[in-house]
């Protein structure tokens, strides 16, 4: 059935972007016809992001989207972040078939004609009917949709690397679903998320959250939990298409995504689904897309963190979420949950964010996607405090190791990945320590230092709350069985022994001359005065041993116990 509207979203707390939930998977008889058909039709070779593209379409993933877009749709996009009809769309959709081949077939096509898109081996993948067909100018695009025609733009490049000069705009039916390997098991598509959270789990609130190339970290679990304490549940899609071989492989993410879930999120609210798409590299507007997607997905809130979708300095840090404030929130018909950076405040002892945390640095650190897959690159467990070990674990075996030159340092410098993980190391000499006396740069730091700063975290991090708590703790407890005994007996060492250089002092007062004969050799009173004041201010520096006979004070009121309530 295609262009699927069905009666039962009307009963839900969310309904697809434009109204419908798209469908233009072919299935029985009528894709057996498509087939035979698609065999005698002109055909035009796609790469894998096309077919990637051309599945999100028909599964309903980019409705109300049913093809690729006209000329009048695609300039609007990409003029004014909507479709002609006024519809919120951020990017467009576009189909510019390259290569010498493909160009022949163009010229052959006039609107109104049905095309077979293949695979390389010239298997069909999808019928497309051409409604519009016009040129395709590659600096409008990018300049529109990037800002920028910068080739060093992973956007800007893929368009005058993959992109033709004309571009063919129709519906498309889908033909092939392509299998998604070790992820196929977990493949979810709108249809089944739909059913999952409203059918059967029986939610009235569902989270989205789509994130890159990182394995799971704290960031994204203070993001999750956050919502979860409103939200009845969480999607979470972590993209495995088209990344870096630099980034931890795509199985050993989903494998560490799960592992974390299992120990340390609610059972039967968190659902776990790989999102196979392209890589546009919009930045900011790839955000907005990214949160109509979720939509598409059924989810009623957008979990947006900073710097989603970001492009090296080609955007704010924070462009990602002033972007919505070109849109009505009845426009985008999900609401949008933004957060600041999170990092790790050792002296909150927790997660924190701008926001929140009103400590500096010196007591922070940083939690960097770029900078955990350097450490496991270069062979380390990030600090527990910003990945969890059950994920660093498992991430760690799916990334290659960090080359080295010939001084045995990294070829690719470390100082980049120390800086961003742990901002205090570059002006003080340990977590919540002294001021360097002057601070290191990025590049004079080496290995060494990147080993040193995680040594000193791992020591330190949750020594530094758990010291400060014991401080308090002894002053505290009025039950003072809580308290180590041998700290109170120290104490009453310390108190003992200054006691009697006190009274050691004042036999020396008593003795002193007034006048010394000898200032090398004797002191006079005045001197042997000073010493004793100083020893007695010691005496009253020294904390003092609390026991149970010292808290008598405290408790004034005290009532038998069967009389409370």
């Amino acid at each position: 059935m295609l262009n699927v509207t069905e009666n039962r979203f009307a009963h839900y707390p969310q309904q697809p972007h434009g109204g419908k939930l798209v469908d233009k998977v072919l299935t029985g008889e009528e894709r057996e016809e498509a087939l035979n058909k698609a065999k005698q039709l002109p055909a035009i070779i796609v790469d894998l992001e096309a077919i990637i593209t051309l599945e999100m379409i028909a599964t309903g993933v980019l409705s109300p989207n049913e093809g690729f877009m006209n000329e009048v749709d695609y300039k609007s996009v990409l003029e004014k972040g909507r479709l002609s009809n006024g519809t919120v769309w951020p990017v467009p959709l576009s189909f510019a078939p390259s290569g010498s081949r493909n160009s022949e077939v163009i010229k052959s096509l006039t609107v109104g004609d049905e095309v077979a898109l293949t695979d390389e081996d010239n298997g069909p993948v999808a019928i497309l009917h051409i409604e519009d067909i016009f040129d395709y100018d590659k600096e409008y695009r990018a300049s529109h949709l990037f800002g920028t025609t910068d080739r060093n733009h992973p956007g800007v490049d893929s368009i005058f690397r993959r992109m033709g000069n004309v571009a063919l705009g129709g519906p498309i039916r889908l033909l092939r679903r392509v299998d998604w390997g070790p992820f196929e098991k977990l493949r979810l598509e709108p249809k089944d998320t739909w059913h999952e959270f409203y059918e059967v789990k029986k939610f009235r609130s569902t989270a989205g959250f789509i994130t890159g190339a990182n394995p799971l970290h704290r960031g994204h679990e203070y993001i999750h939990k956050n919502a979860l304490e409103e939200i009845d549940g969480l999607l979470l899609q972590p993209l495995v298409e088209m990344a870096k071989k630099e980034y931890t492989r795509h199985e050993f993410r989903m494998l560490s995504y799960r592992a974390v879930l299992d120990t340390y999120y609610p059972k039967g609210r968190s659902i776990l689904a790989p999102l196979r798409v392209t890589y546009i590299f919009a930045g900011p507007r790839e955000t907005v897309l990214h949160a109509l997607i979720m939509k598409n997905y059924g989810c009623t809130h957008a979990l947006i963190g900073r710097d989603h979708a970001g492009i090296g300095d080609y955007y704010d840090k924070y462009a990602s979420h002033s972007i919505f404030d070109q849109f009505k929130p009845e426009e985008l018909g999900i609401e949008v949950r933004l957060f600041h950076e999170v990092f790790y405040c050792t002296r909150c002892d927790s997660p924190a964010t701008e926001q929140s945390c009103p400590h500096d640095s010196q007591y922070r650190i940083n939690i960097s996607g770029t900078g955990i897959r350097e450490m496991l690159r270069h062979g380390i467990m990030p600090p527990k405090e910003i990945v969890r070990p059950e994920s660093a674990r498992i991430a760690i075996q799916g990334v290659q190791p960090k080359g080295l030159d010939e001084t045995d340092s990294s070829i690719s410098p470390v100082g980049k990945t120390i800086k961003s993980m742990f901002p205090f190391y570059l002006e003080r000499t340990r977590l919540g320590g002294r001021k360097r006396p002057a601070p290191l740069t990025v590049e004079e730091l080496t290995n060494f230092d990147l080993e040193a700063a995680n040594l000193d975290v791992r020591a330190n991090a949750d020594r530094i709350y758990r010291e400060i708590f014991d401080e308090y703790s002894s002053m505290g407890d009025t039950n003072r069985n809580l308290q180590p005994e041998w700290v109170m007996d120290a104490r009453e060492s310390l108190h003992a022994q200054q006691q009697m250089v006190i009274d050691d002092l004042e036999e020396k007062v008593k003795q002193a001359p007034a006048t010394a004969s000898d200032e090398y050799m004797y002191q006079d009173k005045e001197e042997a005065e000073r010493e004793l004041d100083v020893a007695e201010k010691i005496l009253q520096d020294i904390p003092k041993a609390l026991r149970d006979d010292g808290f008598d004070y405290r408790t004034w009121n005290t009532m038998p116990y069967n009389r409370y309530r």
